[in-house]
């Protein structure tokens, strides 16, 4: 049988810390880093990294986990914050430019559907707050509340956002469905 994040918590603050919170990362490491790569619109080594970053932080501040939300939205709100923290950083750098600017921001297109293309370039002409409340709302399957606590913002913002993004796509995306 296998354990449920509550236990290997429960495991991980008490006897085999380190066992047991290595099984809670191999089972959300995937979803942290898949976020974080939308976040760092593809950019797959900082996405590594930053995953990395939250793993440590989470190690280190799993007695302050409440349970009040499931433990991956926590770790979602983790990975949020780090990926914050490090915009504000480069804040003062220069933007890139050039062709390598945009590289990573969508996917490749031999490898999507008509379908699939027209929705990854439809969802960066969305902002960056629309996009990943989308993301975490569709893809992540997290409820708004759990979208408010990863994220940091007030219920009403999210819910927003979620409008918004949807409005906007159904616009972008209306030949696909000419009923709309």
């Amino acid at each position: 049988m296998t354990p449920t994040d509550s236990e290997l918590i429960a495991r991980a603050l008490s006897e085999s810390r380190a066992q047991a919170f290595g099984m809670l990362v191999e089972r959300h490491q995937s979803a942290v880093r898949r976020f974080l790569r939308h976040l760092t619109r593809g950019d797959a080594a900082l996405a590594d990294d930053l995953a990395q970053e939250t793993f440590i932080g989470a190690y280190r501040g799993l007695a302050r986990f409440r349970a009040d939300s499931r433990f991956e939205t926590w770790l979602l709100g983790i990975a949020y914050n780090r990926f914050r923290s490090l915009r504000r950083q480069r804040k003062s750098e220069a933007p890139p430019s050039g062709p390598e600017a945009g590289e990573g921001s969508e996917p490749p297109a031999e490898r999507l559907t008509d379908l699939q293309q027209d929705l990854a370039s439809a969802m960066v002409r969305l902002s960056e707050h629309e996009q990943t409340a989308l993301r975490l709302c569709f893809q992540f399957g997290l409820s708004h509340a759990e979208i408010a606590t990863a994220t940091g913002w007030p219920l009403g913002t999210v819910k927003t956002h979620i409008a918004r993004g949807k409005g906007q796509l159904r616009e972008l995306l209306s030949v696909w469905n000419p009923q709309t």
